[in-house]
């Protein structure tokens, strides 16, 4: 494991960093070798980087021998091509210490953390001692997952993390606010890294400045957006707008409650082989399918 530069990071951390889903058999249990199929294919759609381990990815539902068995291959898997981001949904400083210390001998570029997220929210002070054991016990690089409505980080809190923790190196907004990002790029430091969470907000958070983005939809189309990007930065608006419209049609026929399951769905319309999600999450309805099929066509075609 090894600690990059911020502004090496940042480089690397650039664009489309999808969180890959798990393969889950009917059974919920994970299908050894699942994997590799799905990465190839993100990777192939000129993905940056791969990020496991994360809610499209049903993180929080891994035991700590699952965590470490997925997390295992999907590296392998990987095989250096890109970057490895390692996603930990825990409930403790000591928990996430002692998941990330089951990865060793992974170069893991980053470690995608969420705020603790049960019922007791630790106060600015707590939180950032939080981040900061992690990374002083683990030598990774950090970026904060801000999405738990419960312990929702502000603009304010968000900054002094990355002051006064170098080894926060920035985060992925999901709030769903423009403002708050408009803010954070303003104020952040130059190497910190902004990268979007809201898939309905791709295209507007690009156009402002957000460095890259990891959201189901980067999982389940990323071709698209990663040619959405690349629009953006050329200011080929109208084709920007266009691939806007057509994501936000698709993102409309999905339900948040079984997203992950949806964008599995959405992988193997493309080729890639069907799993399941891990009950309670429901699988893909047959309204579902015809929705997201109605509504793939016209990304793909």
């Amino acid at each position: 494991m090894t600690t990059p530069s911020s502004s090496s990071l940042r480089h690397k951390l650039t664009g489309v960093l999808p969180p890959i889903t798990m393969p889950f058999d009917a059974k919920g249990d994970l299908v050894k070798g699942g994997l590799k199929e799905q990465i190839d294919f993100i990777i192939g759609a000129g993905a940056r980087a791969v990020v496991a381990g994360g809610s499209t990815g049903e993180g929080h539902t891994l035991t700590d021998a699952e965590y470490e068995t997925v997390m295992r291959e999907a590296y392998e898997a990987t095989n250096g091509r890109v970057p490895f981001v390692a996603g930990l949904i825990v409930q403790s400083t000591r928990d996430a210490i002692l998941r990330t210390n089951r990865l060793k001998g992974l170069n893991i570029e980053a470690l995608q953390v969420t705020p603790v997220h049960y019922l007791f929210k630790p106060d600015a002070e707590a939180t950032i001692e939080h981040f900061r054991a992690i990374h002083d016990a683990t030598g990774i690089p950090i970026l904060i997952y801000n999405v738990i409505p419960w312990n929702y980080l502000g603009i304010d809190l968000m900054l002094r993390i990355m002051d006064e923790v170098p080894g926060v190196v920035g985060m992925k907004q999901s709030g769903g606010d423009l403002k708050s990002v408009s803010d954070l790029l303003l104020r952040c430091k130059p190497d910190n890294l902004v990268l979007s969470g809201v898939d309905a907000l791709l295209y507007p958070g690009f156009c402002i400045g957000m460095h890259g983005a990891i959201t189901a939809l980067t999982s389940a189309v990323p071709g698209v957006i990663v040619k959405l990007q690349k629009a953006v930065a050329a200011n080929d608006h109208e084709t920007a707008r266009e691939i806007h419209f057509k994501l936000n049609a698709l993102w409309n026929s999905l339900n948040h409650d079984n997203l992950p399951a949806c964008v599995k769905y959405i992988q193997h319309l493309q080729g890639v082989s069907m799993f399941e999600p891990r009950a309670p999450m429901m699988r893909v309805s047959q309204a579902q399918k015809d929705a997201i099929r109605k509504n793939l066509q016209p990304l793909l075609g």
